[in-house]
């Protein structure tokens, strides 16, 4: 959530960069930045995008979890052991057609 006070015109950020830049890695939070009073750019410390980007990856994970499990209860999916017995017959008649040793 961005806070009120943590918009800025991008003329202010420009000319105080510094302080600026030592409020965003204090807090943590974003800034958004302004022209002619429109929203125009997100300012973000590189420690909170990297842990924004680390959720958006758990996040996904957890999605992908529950479309699996979605899957499954359609009856959609197979036994693991199933679907690895298959893939190792493939990989063996593969290797043998290669002649990998």
């Amino acid at each position: 959530m961005i806070k009120v006070d943590n918009i800025h015109p991008l003329s202010d950020f420009q000319r105080n960069a510094k302080s600026h830049i030592e409020r965003l890695k204090k807090s943590g939070q974003p800034h958004v930045l302004t022209v002619n009073g429109k929203a125009e750019l997100i300012v973000q410390d590189a420690k909170a995008y990297e842990q924004m980007l680390a959720l958006l990856d758990e996040a996904d994970a957890i999605a992908g979890i529950r479309e699996g499990l979605d899957q499954l209860d359609r009856g959609e999916g197979r036994p693991a052991g199933e679907v690895l017995a298959r893939l190792r017959k493939r990989i063996k008649r593969r290797s043998g057609k290669a002649g990998v040793k």
